[in-house]
């Protein structure tokens, strides 16, 4: 089952859902799928909130066959249009929604686990929430989602299994055998990006990254955020932001080396700037093991 017919097979059996049982050992898996469907929300009562969710994380990928949804990203808004592919963690600052007289045909997978999200977080770095798919990889996905609707798992190893092939097919599409995203972004704006994620301990100006760009500051800036939808310091300041969330879950570093780290010199600043962004201190988020990564992209 390939290609479009896998697509023709979701729509002719219309819309359904399947909820898939957690493992209940004491060694719980590491990529666990909860939920899969296909789905046709035509009307505002369609609408998730990603800080009303629960505290349990887990992640919902949705791909768009038709139609639109509207996301709220943190502070950026878009549409999820046709044959783009929305990746969210949960608990997270974002929504997305339909509006009355607006349709959004998809389907999606929803799985849990440590090693899913810590996987997640890596696509999400590279690519932010919403990307697009080779159509070989949109059919693998869809295949993995009508075989966990239809419940065909024989048991938690099974169904991880699925979850992980998912995951790592959206992983090696979206930033290939190198490690390093797979855009359509100017050369330019690449070395801009690699300079600021190697360098997020360091001052990274405007003028500096014109400068590595090899254009002015003024035509750097229009280009930056058309090509990001952000300022180059709005995208710096998420990247910051990113990087301490994932330090304070993974290093035992104490906070304010982190700080510093992250290119931020006061930590009762960091602190605040923190705080408002992830609606925890950086100890209290630490001490819940949470984490929502930002796509500025």
């Amino acid at each position: 089952m390939t290609g479009n017919f896998v697509l023709d097979e979701m729509r002719a059996r219309g819309p359904g859902r399947h909820a898939v049982s957690q493992a209940r050992s004491r060694d719980r898996l590491h990529v666990m799928p909860t939920s899969a469907g296909y789905e046709i929300a035509a009307d505002s009562s369609y609408r998730w909130n990603g800080r009303q969710r629960g505290q349990s994380p887990f992640s919902v990928i949705q791909h768009t066959l038709s139609g639109a949804g509207r996301l709220q990203y943190e502070r950026q808004r878009r549409f999820v249009g046709v044959g783009e592919t929305m990746l969210v963690t949960i608990p997270h600052d974002h929504q997305y929604w339909v509006e009355d007289g607006e349709s959004w045909e998809f389907f999606w997978i929803a799985m849990t686990g440590r090693e899913a999200l810590r996987l997640h977080r890596a696509i999400l770095e590279a690519a932010g929430p919403v990307f697009r798919l080779r159509p070989e990889t949109v059919a693998r996905l869809a295949h993995m989602s009508l075989d966990l609707r239809d419940g065909k798992a024989k048991g938690a190893g099974e169904a991880s299994a699925i979850a992980y092939a998912a995951t790592m097919a959206i992983y090696d599409d979206v930033l290939g055998g190198d490690g390093e995203p797979r855009t359509a972004r100017p050369r330019s704006i690449e070395l801009v990006l690699k300079h600021i994620r190697q360098r997020l301990h360091e001052p990274l100006d405007v003028a500096t990254l014109a400068d590595v760009a090899g254009v002015s500051r003024s035509h750097f800036s229009r280009v930056f955020r058309h090509c990001e939808g952000v300022s180059p310091a709005e995208y710096i300041f998420a990247c910051r932001m990113r990087r301490a969330a994932s330090l304070l879950v993974r290093s035992d570093d104490a906070v304010k080396q982190i700080s510093r780290d992250c290119g931020f010199d006061d930590p009762n600043y960091f602190a605040k700037a923190f705080r408002k962004r992830y609606g925890a201190s950086p100890t209290e988020f630490r001490a819940t093991g949470m984490y929502s990564a930002k796509g500025a992209q």
